[in-house]
């Protein structure tokens, strides 16, 4: 066994990982059940684009990147016509260009590789599955094209530089910058700028929960330069905050709005997208309850541009938060009452909802290491046919370092024991029978929400959990 201890001073045991040195096949099961025994699999693959732990990436296209070299027929089992299946609209693109050229990691004195590839997805009837994989951005002979139809252990590595490229988005771009890093912002802003009597402060204080105190302690046991994440990532390092920055200069306001982000990346029809339904669910709810709330206090668009706290509180998050970049869409100002709602709405959604969808399930999803390698210790490859098993076992992390990262995903997927939920909601704050008798309405809707998702569940393979509000923590306290 090896023992890890968490961020937070707790103990874990975990296997030794002999699979990785030896051909000995060991039962794991500590994380995943389902995970463990259908991680293989391409529909499992595809699957987690949509309701894995970050279902952020895919997008409907029209027509391939230029640089993506697919052939117009794509051969599995059948072969599928790709400017057909475009026409129609069941060709999906997972592209990670954003981690291009990105300096990786060094661990224990071990270069690091970090892919940028692009994935190609096929929706037939009510699900996904992957029809090609390019591992590099700039397409050559060194660079080819995976398929289905190639050899087992071909595309099992390419699956599994994928799933690596994905632990680095996901953790730093769509986890830490989007909702860590910027539930402090909208926390501070709030703290400094708008009173406790303010009806937006009372709308939001609770959703700053924990955030200041959790986002220190991964300042300095995450991320910093001893932190785990340079112990066990290949974006860890000297890469980490150059990503940052580049994650930072492709925020866009419409991408923290859920209906505006489904929208965007052409995903409303798609069937079977947990998080889709579940988290527009909860954005419908939340934007109904701040409409009400807030429309006691502001009854027109006047009353918000004369509010002087409130606009210095967009104003420092526009200036601080986002550096003043006009391109990002944030409000510079509050001009009218919709307006408002909508940010309030963000703000609550991001601290809550959004941190529950790509938090709470890390351990279930990296918990069995080859699903989530957070970083791997060979280059790609860049011919076929080529790829045997020894070889994946020498790209894939070490037992020192797939047990610093389990570890800790295992920490950050248990919520903390004093943790409140959005079922936890208590009104401490309005006084006056309006806000009262909405916020009656707004805990009645979320528990509706609530049964109706775990009804739900019951009739699926792998139960979507994280966007229940019975287990989605108020604010980013872990």
């Amino acid at each position: 066994m090896v023992e890890v201890e968490s961020p937070t001073g707790k103990v874990y045991k975990f296997p030794v990982y002999h699979w990785i040195a030896s051909d000995n096949v060991d039962t794991f099961r500590e994380g995943k059940e389902y995970v463990f025994q259908h991680w293989k699999e391409d529909s499992f693959f595809a699957y987690q684009f949509l309701n894995g732990i970050n279902p952020m990436v895919i997008k409907r296209i029209e027509a391939l990147p230029e640089n993506f070299l697919v052939a117009d027929k794509v051969f599995q089992n059948d072969p599928v016509d790709l400017k057909t299946e475009m026409k129609k609209g069941n060709i999906f693109l997972c592209d990670y260009k954003i981690l291009d050229k990105v300096t990786t990691n060094t661990i224990d004195g071990k270069k690091q590789y970090l892919a940028a590839p692009l994935v190609l997805l096929h929706q037939i009837e009510d699900r996904m599955m992957p029809i090609a994989i390019q591992l590099k951005q700039n397409p050559g002979q060194d660079n080819p094209v995976f398929l289905p139809s190639d050899s087992e252990n071909d595309w099992l590595l390419a699956k599994l530089y994928v799933r690596s490229a994905d632990f680095s988005l996901h953790e730093l771009n769509y986890h830490l910058l989007r909702t860590h890093l910027l539930a402090e912002v909208f926390a501070v802003a709030l703290k400094r700028n708008l009173p406790r009597v303010h009806p937006v402060y009372k709308l939001l204080v609770r959703h700053t929960r924990h955030t200041l105190q959790i986002n220190f302690l991964a300042r300095h046991i995450l991320i910093s330069e001893e932190g785990v994440f340079n112990k066990c990532a290949a974006s860890g390092g000297e890469g980490l905050p150059h990503l940052i920055g580049k994650f930072l200069s492709n925020l866009t306001y419409k991408s923290l709005c859920i209906p505006d982000d489904i929208e965007d990346r052409g995903l409303k029809d798609v069937k079977n997208f947990y998080y889709k339904e579940d988290g527009l669910n909860l954005w419908n709810i939340m934007h109904s309850f701040v409409t009400k709330i807030l429309g006691y206090y502001y009854t027109d668009d006047g009353v918000v541009q004369k509010d002087d706290e409130l606009q210095n509180w967009i104003k420092e998050i526009f200036e601080h938060g986002f550096l003043k970049k006009e391109e990002t869409g944030i409000p510079q100002k509050f001009t009218t009452v919709s307006e408002l709602v909508k940010f309030v709405t963000m703000v609550m959604f991001t601290c809550s909802a959004q941190h529950a969808a790509v938090n709470s399930g890390q351990y279930d999803f990296y918990g069995w290491m080859p699903n989530g390698p957070s970083t791997m210790q060979e280059p790609p490859p860049t011919k076929k046919g080529e790829v045997t098993k020894a070889r994946i076992m020498e790209a894939l992390p070490d037992a020192r370092t797939t047990a610093f990262n389990m570890g800790t995903v295992w920490a950050l997927s248990t919520p903390p024991s004093d943790a409140k939920f959005l079922l936890d909601f208590k009104e401490e704050y309005f006084t006056e029978d309006g806000p009262c008798e909405e916020i009656q309405t707004f805990k009645s809707q979320l528990q509706t929400l609530s049964n109706s998702i775990k009804e739900r569940n019951k009739t699926i393979e792998l139960p979507y959990t994280y966007l229940d509000p019975a287990c989605v923590e108020w604010s980013v306290d872990i």
